[in-house]
């Protein structure tokens, strides 16, 4: 699985103008299940990003854990993070996994951080969505369970 996050002092997620996920601060997580991902890379992925030290300590370090500091995730999917750019203009996105899967895996995905004690508001998974959010730092972090 592939994810984007994003260190965030507040985030929302609108669909048709409504919104369906809000948080204050905490992480916007942008997430995209790939070909052959299983809920192993799932619940991985999640225990990483729940333990990840990403927010500040009181001398201002990044020392803390979404955890640590009680905050929240807004999880939002986005399979354009499996896009493949090597040849032409236009970006292939063979490599994420069938909309199904993908919205499964999503899903669990969401649900083990929760089960890691990180409260989750969602997106809609295959809508169109709008996303706004103010990144805090900015600190902004890419993580591939194949590489990780």
């Amino acid at each position: 699985m592939r994810a984007v996050l994003q260190r965030v002092s507040e985030a929302s997620v609108r669909v048709g103008g409504a919104v369906v996920g809000q948080i204050g601060p905490g992480l916007l997580i942008l997430v995209c299940a790939m070909q052959d991902d299983t809920e192993a890379e799932a619940d991985r992925l999640a225990a990483k990003i729940a333990k990840l030290r990403i927010f500040r300590d009181a001398e201002g370090r990044m020392n803390r854990s979404v955890r640590d500091v009680s905050a929240a995730a807004l999880v939002v999917s986005q399979f354009t993070l499996a896009a493949d750019t090597a040849r032409g203009n236009r970006p292939g996105f063979s490599q994420a996994a069938p909309p199904e899967e993908g919205e499964r895996l999503y899903l669990h995905f969401t649900e083990a951080l929760r089960a890691q004690d990180v409260p989750c508001e969602t997106g809609q998974f295959a809508s169109d969505m709008q996303v706004g959010l103010v990144n805090d730092g900015p600190v902004t972090i890419w993580i591939d369970t194949r590489e990780a």
